[in-house]
């Protein structure tokens, strides 16, 4: 599975980003999407995920700014980011988790990185 971010940007305190995750190689074999992201200093976490099997899953700092979709024809993912605040800064990564065996080990698969700056 290959992964592409684009998308990201310098945006304004307040400002909207969508950033776009294009998925190849085999698609079919994959369980579940997800943004992650990374600040300077920080570890990597969770954004939002999402799976064919359950709602989407977003972490505190995001709900109700940040939503996740995706569109199979495309075979996109997206993430619109509203609202957006200098705290957001960081590198999105796109990940997806294939090949899930019963016990729930999966290949996972990472995008490049796509930088968001939020900044005046």
């Amino acid at each position: 599975v290959q992964l592409v971010e684009s998308g990201g940007g310098l945006v304004q305190p307040g400002g909207s980003l969508t950033l776009s995750c294009a998925a190849a190689g085999s698609i079919s074999s994959i369980n579940a999407m997800g943004w992650y992201r990374q600040a300077p200093g920080k570890e990597r976490e969770k954004v939002a995920l999402m799976s064919s099997v359950s709602m989407p899953d977003y972490t505190d700092s995001v709900k109700g700014r940040f939503t996740i979709s995706r569109d199979d024809a495309k075979n996109t993912m997206y993430l619109q980011m509203n609202s957006l605040k200098p705290e957001d800064t960081a590198i999105y990564y796109c990940n997806a988790r294939a090949d899930c065996s019963a016990y729930g080990a999966c290949d996972d698969y990472w995008g490049q990185g796509t930088q968001v700056t939020v900044s005046n």
